[in-house]
């Protein structure tokens, strides 16, 4: 399994779940205090599972916890993001090049299956959000799996999967880019169907640059209105 949770059903599981979802929908922002009291209210708990689902979410990344400040949700200011995405680029782009030749037809059929069902909730959603879930329906999860090098998988998975989750979440409403991801997606897929690793590898660092532009002209935006 690619992203790293703990055991299913334990309390600690469900509260950091839920934290996550929070954390990477923007609906607990970045830089804000996390506060035991108010969080075990929320989610029904003593103190103990939440402090375990906290600590699981700082091996996640998605919280850090400050000397004498406590815990806070994780901060992805611009270096941090332009290193994240250079790391990104590099690693999905050799995991599609490996994937092209370790994915079986099938495997290869079922994503392009995927994006049909993507190009439907994109459909729903007016043509303005290019939103994927997590896991099996998220399309650079297949891809990674799909390149079955357990190395790549670890490193995409538990250790970055959930910041990539934030960043991706964010440019999923840019209206611009939602119709330009999905075609390259499918020229993704059609290089894999092809077995070719080269192509494939090209297409996805494309994409990849791409998105990393993006979220750059979204943060320069952001700051030049804070001025």
């Amino acid at each position: 399994m690619l992203i790293d949770t703990p055991k299913q059903g334990t309390l600690a599981d469900k509260a950091a779940q839920h934290l996550a979802h929070s954390i990477v929908t923007g609906e607990l922002a970045q830089g804000q205090k996390l506060n035991e009291a108010e969080l075990a209210e929320r989610y029904g708990m003593g103190r103990g599972p939440l402090r375990e689902a906290l600590r699981h979410l700082e091996g996640m990344r998605l919280v850090t916890r400050i000397p004498n400040a406590g815990a806070r949700v994780v901060v992805l200011d611009r270096k941090t993001l332009a290193d994240l995405y250079a790391v990104r680029e590099a690693l999905e782009g050799m995991a599609c090049r490996i994937a092209a030749t370790q994915m079986s037809d099938e495997e290869i059929t079922q994503l392009s299956k995927l994006l049909d069902r993507h190009e439907a909730q994109i459909k729903k959603q007016g043509g303005k959000v290019y939103a994927q879930k997590e896991g099996d329906l998220d399309f650079h999860y297949q891809i990674v799996r799909g390149s079955r090098n357990q190395m790549l998988m670890n490193m995409l998975g538990s250790e970055q999967y959930q910041l990539l989750r934030m960043c991706r979440h964010r440019t999923s409403r840019n209206a611009q880019r939602t119709g330009p991801a999905l075609q390259q997606h499918r020229q993704i897929v059609a290089a894999l169907a092809l077995r070719d690793g080269e192509l494939a590898e090209m297409l996805m660092r494309r994409h990849i640059q791409g998105a990393w532009q993006s979220i750059d002209e979204m943060i320069a935006k952001e700051e030049e209105a804070a001025e």
